[in-house]
């Protein structure tokens, strides 16, 4: 088993109803989950088992129904700058450039221009972005605006990266290409991050713990363990021991999808 480094994103009991009465639909029940500082965390599970719910928690967009989540220690009461979200569409502003939209958070942060110019700089270079920093959205293939997407969630410097199926609207190239700079760049900085995908293949190469949930009520259903040696390429994707890895985390997720059919 994988051993796991002191926590730092804490859901105790955490559970999730919307609607009342009747009408009352059960998100997330008892959701027990432990992410160690530095780890990277890859979540699956089929439609409607919380996944998303767990991890707007998490970023302080939604409020349990019960239960706590914490973050470094503290109790989540909303979003704050020690928490960058990157969803599956960019959400970044159509009329800012590539830089403007990553600066954007360090102006609200009230750092001074020079100093948050180049910390943009930085990050723009990072993710391969250089040549288009005076580029407008429009003007970006969608690999390359979810770049920018998460240059900008770099910039603030946050200590935990959480991502909700960010390169799930990517073509196969692109998507292999965004995982690699990921690990590359996690690699570096060791920030802790919660990934959540619908990609069997996607969660394996990325996690040192794939989490497997069930639906109805969305609950933890199975951690599995990813004992696969870093920095990960084509090599150990085609290995035997990511297969068997593989395997187990597809009839995990698939016997929880044929169960909630």
């Amino acid at each position: 088993m994988t051993a796991i480094s002191e926590p730092k994103i804490v859901f105790d009991k955490v559970g999730k109803t919307f609607g009342e009465g009747a009408d009352a639909f059960v998100a997330l029940q008892d959701f027990d989950l432990n992410i160690g500082e530095g780890e990277i965390v890859t979540v699956v599970g089929p439609s409607g088992c919380g996944k998303s719910t767990a991890m707007n928690i998490a970023a302080g967009l939604l409020e349990p129904s019960g239960g706590h989540c914490t973050v470094g220690g503290v109790e989540v009461a909303g979003p704050g700058p020690d928490r960058g979200v990157i969803f599956q569409q960019y959400a970044l502003f159509p009329w800012l450039t590539v830089r403007k939209n990553v600066e954007f958070g360090l102006k609200l942060k009230g750092m001074k221009p020079a100093e948050r110019r180049e910390r943009a700089e930085h990050y723009i270079d990072m993710v391969g972005l250089g040549d288009f920093a005076d580029a407008l959205p429009k003007m970006l293939s969608g690999g390359m605006k979810q770049r920018c997407a998460i240059a900008r969630a770099y910039a603030v410097n946050p200590e935990v990266l959480l991502m909700d199926e960010p390169f799930g609207a990517l073509d196969a190239l692109t998507r292999v290409r965004l995982q690699d700079q990921l690990l590359d760049t996690w690699a570096r900085d060791k920030r802790t991050i919660m990934f959540i995908t619908h990609d069997v293949d996607e969660a394996v190469y990325l996690a040192n713990r794939v989490i497997v949930m069930a639906a109805r009520p969305g609950r933890l259903q199975e951690i599995i363990d990813v004992n696969l040696p870093y920095p990960r390429n084509e090599e150990i994707r085609l290995s035997p021991e990511f297969q068997k890895i593989r395997n187990q985390v597809w009839h995990g997720v698939y016997s929880r999808s044929a169960d909630a059919a």
